[in-house]
């Protein structure tokens, strides 16, 4: 079907809108931010109306309570993901566009694509959601998946928010440490969980993982085995020594019996996401229904620019594993009609001959064979595709293709202009690089693109609609930042989002909350993200520098220092570890493992390849450092804490006086040994070894 010639932004009408409905018109970008931070009752009843959002009870009020934490939106309201979604079902068939299309690497290297049609996805959703409720599922129950990004797990989820139950999924690549860390805390009743996944060419058998979690998660009454390697054994429904009962995909799905979304409040929870700190359990976060639906529609809509596929023939692919909130956030194209495009596998594959380096075309065929025009990727992707000398158009078929879109890290100034000088030009100009940066956090973005204003290479366009985004200064005694311009300072919101947490799960009084995102800035949410506004003509653009505290962000996904220690220091050989993620402005990520050996253990290649090996079983192949090194000690605070993120600053090139305060340390020698590292890695040096682990006491 050819793609239609390009429909006027979505921006445009959006504004044109508010100038015909509200009478407010707008000299530029700029303009239009601003009201919409300094008036977020009337922005956000705007979206609701010009998405034609339904509720059996209208809405008289946006913003009932503007606290952070604890405002409350849309007292009254009713609505439900699923709803939302499947509404555009009857249209979208009707003019011929599917609701997912989709492959896997079997199906790619074959150049076959699956497509699930809207009235298939609605029966499906329908029938799964009818026999969950059979099952004894009911709103807020919790539903968790170990599931790959296929069209079985946006099934799942839709049918588990149609219930008004919880929805929860890790991707199957996770190890059993950090599933249970997660799915633990929120004691699901249901699990589904696949037989394995295909990655690089390779097929992983995840039965075992499935055994752990049964095993580990008492609270669980009925398990799912979708099969994916078809090495998965159809469960009879019945318990099997006081287990929990098993069920097959195929059975769960089959038939017409189905029930219909119901309506549920505007606050009520539709899914739990986890964010890692640096110490303790992931956080377990909490979002609704309602929120996440205003973020989807205005995130994806106005400013990425997806329209309606009956409207604009957009297709929406975005690589992500379940495992990322970009997985929730390519789902929610729906949301708006349009089609979305999904790939489960590698974005490369290893090539059988020596030495020879992999192929990084997959995703660029996938975009050619389903006919995206919106492509999305982490920005080390287009790093990798920019090293690897990749000729996207060499592939054909990339024709409809209207936009790119980056997040995960910062987007290095080169790979723009890899991307205009290898991607379609767009009716003769280059193609709309739409870099964008929020967070599992709240499920959506602070800063992003939009297709009415000018790229300039190594920036965000500018701060998304309703996002109160400003780059503050160091607290000072009251508590507050000052706003800084052009400068590098701390992401704070300081208006409150209804995609924004309702709660973590567990956090009865509230307190990990306010200490998540509350503690430095009460009252204002800190992201623990590094930015520098800049100021433009007609919006304020954007650069990300990284995260600013410990948490390790590999490609994309986030994971607490604490689950990595917990796995490296279970080692007999290991006394200590510290690591530390440190994310570079136009250079690649590098991530470094510091341990403290027993007396007479050597890190050698073999302890090497088991603490590698512990990592990627207990957190992911992602979360494998790059490099290894033995230290002395690791710098301790007077409390015992790791002083991670002061290690981190002086790797990144801080003065070491101001960031390693000696007389507030336990083991201020040991910072000795960081100093000499950190200089020789410092533009210049002339040596790259690192120090010897006997340099500092301990």
């Amino acid at each position: 079907m050819p793609t239609p010639a390009l429909p006027e932004p979505r921006i445009t009408v959006y504004e044109r809108w508010l100038a015909q409905a509200r009478g407010l018109r707008f000299a530029c970008y700029e303009d239009l931010w601003r009201w919409s931070v300094r008036e977020p009752d009337a922005f956000w009843r705007s979206v609701w109306d010009f998405f034609d959002l339904r509720s059996p009870v209208p809405p008289t009020l946006a913003l009932a309570d503007a606290r952070m934490p604890g405002a409350r939106w849309f007292p009254g309201v009713q609505l439900n993901y699923a709803q939302q979604v499947l509404r555009h079902a009857d249209a979208a068939h009707a003019a011929g566009h599917p609701a997912i299309v989709w492959a896997d690497e079997p199906a790619l290297e074959a150049g076959r694509l699956g497509e699930l049609g809207w009235p298939e996805l609605r029966r499906q959703v329908g029938v799964l959601a009818a026999r969950l409720q059979a099952l004894g599922v009911a709103p807020g129950d919790r539903v968790v998946a170990v599931l790959g990004n296929r069209p079985e797990t946006v099934v799942a989820f839709l049918a588990v928010a149609s219930l008004g139950a919880i929805w929860s999924v890790c991707s199957p690549d996770m190890g059993p440490v950090a599933v249970l860390d997660r799915f633990r805390q929120i004691e699901p009743a249901v699990l589904l969980r696949a037989d394995g996944y295909r990655f690089g060419g390779q097929a992983h058998d995840r039965r075992a993982l499935g055994a752990e979690l049964v095993a580990g998660l008492p609270t669980l009454r009925h398990v799912v085995d979708v099969p994916v390697l078809g090495l998965a054994v159809p469960g009879d429904g019945q318990p099997a020594s006081g287990g929990p009962a098993r069920h097959a995909w195929a059975d769960l799905v089959a038939g017409e019996d189905s029930v219909t979304p119901r309506p549920l409040p505007f606050d009520a929870p539709l899914w739990i996401v986890y964010s890692s700190g640096t110490t303790g359990l992931p956080k377990p976060i909490v979002h609704g229904h309602g929120g996440v639906v205003l973020e989807g529609l205005k995130g994806g809509t106005l400013h990425n620019n997806l329209g309606a596929t009956v409207e604009t023939g957009d297709r929406f692919f975005w690589y992500s594993s379940t495992g990322w909130i970009m997985w929730n956030c390519q789902v929610s194209g729906l949301l708006g009609g349009t089609t979305i495009c999904l790939y489960d596998g590698s974005p490369a594959q290893s090539v059988r001959q020596a030495d020879a380096p992999a192929d990084w075309t997959p995703l660029w065929r996938f975009a050619a064979l389903s006919r995206c025009t919106f492509f999305g990727a982490g920005a080390a992707f287009y790093a990798s595709c920019l090293k690897a000398g990749v000729r996207p158009l060499q592939q054909g078929g990339l024709s409809a293709l209207r936009a790119v879109g980056s997040t995960g890290s910062p987007l290095a100034e080169d790979a723009y202009r890899w991307i205009w000088r290898e991607l379609p030009k767009v009716d003769g100009r280059d193609i709309w690089i739409a870099c964008i940066s929020g967070g599992t956090d709240f499920a959506g973005a602070f800063v992003a693109g939009l297709p009415t204003l000018p790229v300039v290479a190594g920036e965000m366009q500018c701060r998304c609609l309703g996002a109160a985004v400003e780059a503050w200064s160091e607290p000072d005694a009251e508590g507050r930042g000052r706003p800084l311009m052009d400068e590098v300072g701390e992401l704070v919101c300081t208006v409150p989002m209804p995609s924004m947490p309702l709660r973590l799960w567990g956090d009865d009084d509230g307190q990990r909350l306010l200490g998540s995102y509350f503690d430095t800035y009460p009252g204002v949410w800190r992201h623990g993200d590094w930015i520098r506004l800049v100021p433009r003509e007609q919006a304020t653009g954007a650069i990300i520098y990284g995260r600013s505290d410990a948490t390790i962000n590999r490609q994309g996904v986030r994971m607490g220092t604490a689950e990595l220690y917990r796995a490296v220091e279970a080692l007999p050989e290991v006394l200590d570890s510290l690591v530390v993620d440190l994310e570079y402005l136009g250079r690649e990520s590098w991530m470094a493992l510091f341990v403290v050996l027993r007396e007479g253990a050597v890190l050698d290649d073999a302890l090497k390849r088991r603490l590698v090996a512990e990592i990627r079983e207990a957190l992911s192949p992602r979360h494998v450092p790059n490099d290894i090194y033995a230290v002395p000690a690791i710098p301790r605070t007077l409390s015992g804490k790791k002083m991670e993120l002061p290690v981190k600053k002086l790797l990144l090139g801080a003065n070491p006086a101001q960031v390693m305060n000696r007389d507030a340390m336990a083991n201020a020698a040991s910072v000795d040994w960081f100093l000499a590292f950190a200089a020789q890695r410092a533009p210049g040096a002339t040596t790259i070894a690192a120090p010897s682990a006997t340099a500092a006491p301990t």
